[in-house]
């Protein structure tokens, strides 16, 4: 009887019981034994398990709570969310709950069912900068950014690098590199504009650049980057002059200088590259695609008040048109935009 009694209260303990009733797991195997071997009295067993046999009537009566069918619905959720994206930790996991399903828990109930049922997120990679630094710089600015990230207007502050990803997993695919060139807005951290190319070269950065500035007319940023070549020519300079804008640049080897830009690349490696292989460029160009997608239109963030990208510059949106004169608006502007936010305002 001890034998058989263990071996089942071990193998409760691995199943997911989600239940704050105490001695569950010994409960669970009285009964499993008592209806398997009708040799075994309830009384023993419960002596044996160090349990009154009143208490194990009582629970064998027991209907499960609200509580209890509430984290069975959580619980159910949170494993829908995990199949879909692994790579979400505890707190993600709690975010979207609120933000998608609009059920409202703290981070310490989500982290208990989390473990309760196993789920874990991907282990963190080490992310590689592919970063080419001049010779011979003929423009290097200062860090006027000084590593400040907080930003409280759309348009305020950008930063911009270039990343590396590889295509091309087996023996008769075609191997090769494709760059990603992103400008992010710090206030919304929304992907102002992105460009991928097969070279890591000047019209990467240029198209980039020119990119942002055709979707934000009239807009005069503080841009920061990293030092490499493409940042400092000549011809990049005189398209920062030319938009109005100021220029800001990481000091050497302090790649924190530019943290929310690593930041970026380490979750959107992180989420849809690590552990995962394409074989053409064209698969690869179309995940970069989806994955700035989501990152801008459903990926929530908790420095955003549990909101998305785009949810969160649309709010800032509507506040700076409602308490900005309509002059003031239209000064210099050639898009009706503005208008169209301070009607729906």
């Amino acid at each position: 009887m001890e034998i058989d009694f263990l071996k089942k209260a071990r193998r409760n303990r691995e199943e997911v019981n989600l239940t704050k009733t105490r001695n569950t797991t010994k409960y669970l195997a009285i009964k499993e034994l008592s209806d398997e071997n009708k040799t075994y009295s309830i009384s023993a067993l419960c002596e044996f398990a160090g349990i009154a046999r009143s208490a194990y009537y009582k629970w064998l009566g027991h209907v499960n709570s609200d509580n209890d069918n509430l984290n069975e619905r959580i619980a159910d959720t949170i494993t829908k969310i995990h199949d879909e994206h692994p790579d979400m930790g505890y707190r993600r996991i709690r975010d979207t709950l609120a933000h998608d399903y609009k059920i409202a828990v703290n981070d310490k109930r989500v982290l208990r069912i989390c473990r309760k049922k196993k789920i874990q997120s991907y282990i963190k990679h080490r992310y590689n900068c592919c970063t080419k630094p001049a010779s011979d710089p003929a423009y290097v600015a200062e860090n006027i950014l000084n590593r400040e990230f907080k930003s409280d207007m759309i348009n305020q502050k950008w930063v911009t690098d270039i990343s590396e990803f590889k295509y091309g997993v087996g023996e008769d695919d075609k191997k090769g590199k494709l760059y990603l060139s992103v400008i992010l807005d710090l206030c919304d951290r929304r992907p102002v504009a992105f460009v991928y190319s097969t070279r890591n070269d000047n019209p990467l950065v240029f198209d980039t650049f020119d990119k942002a500035v055709a979707a934000n007319p009239g807009a005069t940023p503080l841009l920061h980057s990293d030092r490499g070549y493409q940042y400092t020519s000549k011809a990049f300079r005189r398209r920062i002059l030319a938009a109005g804008m100021t220029q800001s640049m990481s000091r050497v080897a302090r790649c924190i200088d530019n943290g929310p830009m690593e930041g970026f690349w380490g979750l959107m490696k992180r989420e849809m590259y690590y552990g995962k292989k394409y074989k053409t460029k064209e698969e690869l160009m179309l995940a970069i695609e989806k994955y700035i997608d989501y990152y801008t239109n459903k990926r929530v963030q908790r420095n955003l008040g549990v909101l998305t990208p785009m949810e969160f510059h649309e709010q800032k949106t509507r506040k700076r048109c409602i308490n900005t004169p309509v002059h003031k608006l239209y000064r210099g502007r050639k898009n009706f935009r503005y208008l169209i936010c301070l009607l729906d305002g």
